[in-house]
């Protein structure tokens, strides 16, 4: 048997209970959970905002652990490995997963969101094709740090390292400071940018500046892109969404410069239902460039850790709180205030 916590009815504690086991397919393996972490996509998906995420089903899409169980026909990966798994579960063999885009897989599963891809939320779960989707963990990482990662720490890399335009000395603009926001701070610093980190939450803005940010706005302020426009001397030259919701939107456009780029990672709420009105005549007018960014393709992650390994990217300084399976229903419920700080990881199972 395996102990899971399972989504039931949304906004609604879930069931934590015992499951039957589940056993790798032939191009899989079964991983035994050490660490998982607590994201707003998993809110999100407990709120009810996706109802393409059923009921009856295991959240978590941000793990860690250990191999347990091999298929058959898997060569690459042997009981006792230590391993991660990104939440994007490619095919392996359309025309994305060839092209290096797999994230865009266009028979894809997501761990935690698909009905055919129970999640992380467990003791033990199970991964397709995992050759292709399941990494190795790096000598010296741990299932937390691996955790931490998870979509929002990668998606942020995959955003600033491989779709803006970022260079060194130029300026970034991080619109919310939860866990995907300081993601995106520690990255971009890394890269050299100047961050600037606007937030509601003193708390969130002092771990900002821990992590990379070097200057800060309130965004209790009237105007916040006048602000970040202030700060920046004329606009920054790439803004991040990290929140979804119009408001974080609309100022992260507003805070460009002139041929700025706005990079949308957070993912909306019911009230926007996935539509945001944007300026569109002012984007046309300062050739502003709107970038969507969904998670990151496994075979990248070799650059992360090497930057993690020579301490350029520092994710385990982002994780704040570990916390039991039982525990995972109070965390998501916490979000609905934006009651958290950094990064959540579930730890015991």
């Amino acid at each position: 048997m395996r102990r899971a916590a399972v989504l039931t009815e949304y906004e609604e504690p879930l069931d934590v209970r015992e499951l039957d086991p589940v056993g790798p397919a032939p191009d899989g393996i079964v991983v035994e959970t050490e660490a998982c972490g607590i994201c707003r996509s998993d809110w999100h998906a407990w709120k009810g905002h996706w109802p393409s995420v059923p009921t009856d089903h295991v959240l978590g899409h941000e793990p860690a652990g250990t191999v347990v169980a091999v298929g058959d026909g898997v060569e690459q990966f042997q009981v006792g490995d230590e391993v991660g798994i990104p939440f994007n579960l490619a095919c392996g063999h359309c025309e994305m997963c060839w092209s290096g885009s797999s994230q865009l897989c266009t028979d894809g599963l997501s761990l935690g969101f698909t009905a055919d891809a129970p999640g992380a939320f467990a003791s033990e779960f199970a991964v397709p094709r995992a050759e292709f989707n399941a990494v190795h963990l790096p000598e010296g990482m741990t299932a937390v740090e691996m955790a931490g990662l998870g979509c929002r720490f990668a998606t942020a890399f995959h955003a600033l390292a491989h779709k803006a335009d970022i260079e060194a000395g130029d300026w970034l603009a991080v619109h919310g400071c939860g866990g995907i926001g300081l993601s995106a701070i520690n990255v971009g610093s890394a890269l050299g940018a100047r961050v600037v980190a606007v937030d509601l939450d003193t708390d969130a803005l002092d771990l900002a500046e821990q992590v990379g940010a070097d200057a800060r706005v309130d965004a209790a302020v009237d105007d916040v892109p006048g602000a970040v426009t202030d700060v920046t001397d004329g606009g920054a030259d790439v803004s991040v969404d990290a929140l979804g919701i119009a408001e974080t939107c609309q100022n992260s456009l507003a805070s460009l410069a002139p041929q700025g780029q706005h990079v949308q990672v957070g993912m909306t709420t019911d009230e926007e239902a996935g539509e945001i009105a944007l300026p569109v005549d002012a984007m046309v007018d300062t050739e502003l460039e709107f970038v969507g960014v969904k998670g990151m393709p496994p075979q990248r992650y070799d650059e992360l850790f090497a930057m993690i390994a020579t301490d350029r990217l520092t994710p385990a300084d982002l994780v704040t709180n570990r916390v039991a399976l039982d525990d995972v229903s109070d965390r998501l419920r916490s979000m609905d205030n934006y009651d958290t700080l950094g990064l959540e990881v579930a730890t015991s199972f």
